[in-house]
């Protein structure tokens, strides 16, 4: 159910509970900065989802209130995850959902890292 984006922070959601370790997660990468673990429910071969360690709703959030280290270390988190994964070549896509019309579900700040095969057009016509 996608979620409003300027709500408040839900200390409860599924993602904040990952980063407390009350719900398990295949991690593939962690710092002082981010959390990475695979999906769940991949949508393509490879699928990762990349969350920031502080308590921001969305991207607008994140950017507004993130500190300086915060947005640099999330940011570098991503390409290290990317880079990692072998997934430069031959391409990925970054995807951050954002508010009820972004078709965000969780109410944490996370981006996927869709790669693996063609991935086709970006928003079907």
């Amino acid at each position: 159910m996608p979620i409003d984006a300027t709500a408040p922070y839900d200390d409860q959601n599924v993602f904040a509970k990952i980063l407390r370790r009350e719900i398990p997660a295949a991690t593939v990468y962690e710092d002082d900065y981010a959390l990475a673990f695979n999906d769940i429910t991949p949508q393509a071969p490879a699928h990762i989802l990349v969350i920031p360690k502080g308590p921001y709703v969305s991207w607008d959030d994140f950017s507004a209130r993130g500190s300086d280290a915060e947005i640099a270390g999330f940011v570098r988190a991503v390409g290290t995850v990317a880079r990692a994964a072998g997934l430069v070549a031959p391409g990925y896509r970054l995807l951050a959902n954002i508010g009820a019309h972004g078709g965000q579900e969780v109410a944490h700040l996370h981006v996927h890292i869709l790669a693996g095969r063609p991935l086709g057009p970006m928003v079907a016509r």
